[in-house]
C-alpha cells in the first residue's frame, strides 16, 4: 500500500495518462446517463401501462436487464414496454459486457500496472551506501564492468533516465537507479561524495556536463571519462575529470605494440609491482619447434614462460609444451631480466618490410601512428578515397582499394607484409579479412580488433594471432584504476587477477596447491606480509593471509572462486 501515493501521482504527472483517464471519465458519464435516462424511460412506460413504481424501483430494473441478471420480478404487459426491454438489454450488453472491461483495463488497470513496474526501480542508493562505482550509462562497457565488479565484490549503481528500461534492468538484476545525470539532485540520491568512482560513459558533450556537475558536489571523487574524439581530451580534463580515456586512439596503439618492428625484443604488456610480464614472439628464431622445458629460458635468464599465444588463444604453458612458429610465449620476471632475454635475439632482425594496415579509421590511424614513432615503415589499404591526403601524412604508403580484392591487398604488399593489422569497425569484415590474409601470408602475424567479445573465438579461427575490443580495454583500464594497479593488457579474454589465498590451500607448496591444473590460473607473484616473491618458483609455500597474482581468463577465475569460496 505505501506505493499506492506514488503510482497515483505516477499516473496523474503523465500526459497519455491523464488523457487516459478523461477518456475513462467520459464512458463513466455516459454510462450513468444512460442508467438515469432508462430509468425515467422505465417510469414513464410504467405509467403508460397504469402501473406505480418508486424510483429505486426503476433503477434496480435497469440495471438487472443492463447486467442480463433479469430477474423476472418486474416485467412490462405492453409490446411497447418489452420492445423498451429489448433495446435496455442490448445495450447493457454493450456498454457493460463489451465496453466496460475493455475500458477499465485500457484507460486505468494497464497503466496502473505500467506504473507499479515503472515505480519498481529504485530512485536513490541506500542510506549508507559508500566505495560504490557510478555508471552513467548501461552499455557494453557497462554490461562487462559490472560483471568484474561483482567479482571483486564492489558495489555499483546503473544511472538510466528510463522508466521502462530502468524497470527492466532492475528486474534483471542489476543496481540501477531511475534518474538523470543531467541533475543536480540525482547526484546527491547516489552519494556521490561517498562514491569511490564515477564512470562518464556517455557522450562527449553529456561527459563533460557530468564532470562539471559532480567536480562540483564531490571535489575529491575519481572521474574517469570516456572521449570518442582525441580532440574531447583536453576538454574533459579541464572540465575536472581525472582520467580521460579516448579508448579508440589507446585501442589503436595497444594493437599496434604486439607487432615486431627492428631488431627483436619482448613486448612489455605491464608490470605488477617488481615484476614485469611481456610477450616475446619466437618467429624466425630458433625456438620454434622446441618445449618449453627445452628452450632452457629460466635457466639462462630466471624468465619464466607462464602461458603462450597458440592460435588467437592464451593457454597455460607446461613443461613439454611445445612453441610453434605461431607461438608467443608471455613470459615474466625483472625488467634486468627482460633486457638480458633481449640482447640474446640481437641476432635476429625482424621483417623490415611495411607493416599492412587495413583500415584508415580511427583505430587504424592511431595504430600507424604509433608503428611510424617505433621508426616501422607502415601501409595503409582503405576503400574511401576523400581519406588518401589525411593518411599520406602518418604512413609511408597508401593504397586505395577494398580489402577483399585480391588486386588491391596484393598491390599493398600483404604478400611481403611481416605484420597485419586489422582495424576495419566491422567484425564481420575483420573475420573475412583474417581468413584472406592467414591463406596468401602464412607467416605473418595477424592482430585484429573486435566490436563485439562474442567474435573472439571467430577472429582466432580465421587466423588471427592477437584480438583486442575498446570494451575490453576500457573495462581492464578501470579495474586498474579501482585496484591503483598499473594497467596490464595481456590479452581480450584475459587478465589480471588478485585473490587472498584460499583457506585449504595455506600452508601448501605451489605446485601441491594444483591451482593451475585444476582451474587454468598461472600464478605470477605471492604477496606476503614481508615482502612479495614474484615469478614464484614450484616450491613457494602458499601463506596463510597471503596474496596471490594471477592470470588468466574470466572462466578461469570464476572457476577458481567456486572450487575455493571466500
Amino acid at each position: 500500500m505505501k506505493f499506492l501515493p506514488s503510482e497515483l501521482v505516477y499516473i496523474l504527472g503523465q500526459h497519455e495518462m491523464r488523457r487516459n483517464l478523461r477518456a475513462l471519465a467520459s464512458y463513466t458519464a455516459l454510462l450513468l446517463a444512460s442508467i438515469a435516462l432508462c430509468s425515467i424511460l422505465f417510469h414513464l412506460i410504467m405509467v403508460y401501462e397504469g402501473q406505480e413504481h418508486s424510483w429505486l424501483t426503476g433503477l434496480y430494473w435497469t440495471l438487472t436487464v443492463m447486467s442480463t441478471l433479469g430477474f423476472g420480478d418486474i416485467t412490462f404487459d405492453s409490446d411497447l414496454g418489452r420492445g423498451f426491454t429489448i433495446v435496455v438489454l442490448i445495450w447493457g450488453i454493450v456498454m457493460l459486457l463489451v465496453m466496460l472491461p475493455f475500458t477499465f483495463i485500457r484507460f486505468f488497470y494497464a497503466p496502473w500496472l505500467e506504473a507499479q513496474v515503472r515505480l519498481r526501480a529504485p530512485r536513490e542508493a541506500p542510506e549508507g551506501t559508500r566505495d560504490h562505482v557510478i555508471i552513467c550509462d548501461y552499455d557494453e562497457i557497462a554490461t562487462s564492468l559490472i560483471h568484474r565488479l561483482e567479482e571483486l565484490h564492489i558495489p555499483y549503481y546503473v544511472i538510466e533516465p528510463d522508466p521502462d528500461r530502468a524497470a527492466q534492468l532492475h528486474g534483471d538484476g542489476v543496481s540501477v537507479v531511475m534518474a538523470s545525470s543531467e541533475i543536480e539532485g540525482t547526484w546527491a540520491a547516489l552519494r556521490v561524495e561517498d562514491a569511490r568512482m564515477v564512470l562518464a560513459n556517455r557522450s562527449d558533450a553529456s561527459n563533460t556536463n557530468i564532470t562539471l556537475t559532480v567536480r562540483e558536489l564531490a571535489p575529491d571523487v575519481p572521474i574517469v571519462a570516456l572521449a570518442a574524439n582525441l580532440d574531447s581530451v583536453d576538454l574533459l580534463t579541464l572540465s575536472g575529470a581525472t582520467q580521460t580515456l579516448p579508448l579508440k586512439h589507446q585501442l589503436g596503439q595497444h594493437i599496434a605494440n604486439r607487432v615486431t618492428v627492428g631488431t627483436r625484443q619482448a613486448h612489455r604488456i605491464g608490470h605488477f609491482e617488481d615484476l614485469a610480464i611481456a610477450e616475446f614472439p619466437i618467429n624466425g628464431t630458433k625456438l620454434p619447434g622446441k618445449t618449453v622445458r627445452e628452450t632452457r629460458l629460466r635457466e639462462l635468464t630466471g624468465l619464466s614462460i607462464v602461458a603462450v599465444w597458440e592460435g588467437g588463444e592464451l593457454t597455460p604453458a607446461h613443461p613439454e609444451t611445445k612453441l610453434s612458429e605461431h607461438s608467443v610465449p608471455v613470459i615474466v620476471g625483472t625488467e634486468e631480466q627482460l633486457t638480458e632475454l633481449d640482447s640474446f635475439f640481437t641476432i635476429y632482425q625482424a621483417n623490415e618490410n611495411p607493416v599492412l594496415v587495413i583500415g584508415g579509421g580511427t583505430v587504424g590511424c592511431a595504430a600507424a601512428s604509433a608503428l611510424r614513432e617505433r621508426q616501422a615503415s607502415v601501409t595503409i589499404l582503405d576503400s574511401n578515397c576523400d581519406l588518401e591526403e589525411e593518411l599520406k601524412a602518418i604512413a609511408d604508403r597508401v593504397v586505395i582499394g577494398d580489402g577483399a580484392n585480391l588486386q588491391s591487398i596484393m598491390n599493398a604488399g600483404l604478400t611481403d607484409a611481416p605484420s597485419v593489422l586489422l582495424t576495419t569497425n566491422s567484425d564481420a569484415i575483420n573475420i573475412f579479412l583474417a581468413v584472406y590474409c592467414r591463406k596468401l601470408n602464412p607467416s605473418a602475424h595477424i592482430v585484429s580488433r573486435i566490436t563485439h567479445e562474442w567474435n573472439l573465438a571467430a577472429i582466432r579461427r580465421a587466423g588471427a594471432d592477437f584480438a583486442l575490443s575498446h570494451v575490453a580495454l576500457a573495462v581492464k583500464t578501470i579495474v586498474s584504476l579501482i585496484e591503483k594497479r598499473e594497467l596490464v593488457i595481456i590479452g581480450e579474454g584475459t587478465e589480471l587477477f588478485i585473490e587472498p589465498v584460499p583457506k585449504a590451500l595455506a600452508g601448501k607448496t605451489l605446485i601441491d596447491s594444483k591451482i593451475g591444473a585444476k582451474t587454468g590460473l598461472n600464478v605470477i607473484a605471492v604477496r606476503q606480509d614481508d615482502g612479495s616473491i614474484t615469478n614464484p618458483p614450484a616450491t613457494t609455500e602458499l601463506p596463510i593471509g597471503g596474496t596471490l597474482v594471477m592470470i588468466g581468463s574470466s572462466d578461469q577465475h570464476r572457476a577458481f572462486l567456486e572450487r575455493y569460496e571466500r
